[in-house]
């Protein structure tokens, strides 16, 4: 059975909503990042980045949210083309929420909601970045159903993190069809259950002082 070491993370939930959509039977063990346990040395060994999610399919590790679900989708055949131009638009648009949007959301939220210090540039350069590719989803939207053809890991890894545009300060106001694709991937159950995956016990207990890579802000 895969080991899914996650938190309650939008990279956390990439990982726990596929291994949902595909059906796959999983065990979660839940790194509490407030307590610095992605850089214990047991876990360095399977990720030696010290963040999470990362799994364990029987000995065999994988690190980095967008490999876990790229992993997953060809041990599995679902979720992504099999067919070479259809395979690299999903690809495409797994590669601008790996590249784009989760960074600069992150950066965002950083500025925004952590940072003890407001620098209200930075805080601006981040939201205005942030919501310049939530219209581009927007505009990708307007005449697909989902990001890349059928619903695939491309639109888990986006929703994971557009769906949260408030808590980065960003608005979507004017932008339709992004709205409407944020309903609808979230309405699956699947979404649903994963999202849930681990429960919200760690950084919210923790009053949003930690990040994501598990260090207080500064240290």
């Amino acid at each position: 059975m895969i080991k899914l070491y996650t938190s309650e993370t939008p990279n956390g939930w990439k990982a726990s909503i596929t291994l949902e959509e595909m059906g796959l039977p999983y065990e979660v063990h839940q790194i509490m990042l407030s307590k610095g346990e992605q850089k214990e040395p047991w876990y360095l060994k399977i990720n030696p980045n010290g963040r999470i999610p990362a799994i364990d399919d029987d000995g065999f590790t994988v690190f980095e949210s967008g490999a876990i679900m790229l992993y997953l989708a060809e041990k599995t055949g679902k979720l992504m083309p099999t067919d070479p131009k259809g395979k690299s638009l999903v690809t495409q648009w797994l590669m601008f929420q790996i590249g784009g949007l989760g960074p600069m959301m992150g950066q965002a939220n950083v500025f925004y909601r952590y940072f003890p210090e407001k620098i209200p540039a930075a805080i601006e350069r981040y939201q205005r970045e942030t919501r310049r590719l939530l219209e581009v989803l927007n505009t990708r939207l307007e005449d697909n159903e989902y990001l890349a053809g059928d619903y695939s890991i491309a639109d888990i890894a986006n929703w994971c993190w557009a769906h949260a545009y408030a808590w980065s300060g960003v608005n979507i106001d004017g932008l339709d069809h992004l709205q409407r694709w944020i309903d609808l991937v979230g309405a699956r159950p699947a979404v649903v259950t994963g999202k849930a995956v681990p429960p919200p016990t760690d950084l919210g207990a923790q009053d949003e002082k930690t990040l994501e890579g598990g260090k207080k802000l500064l240290v």
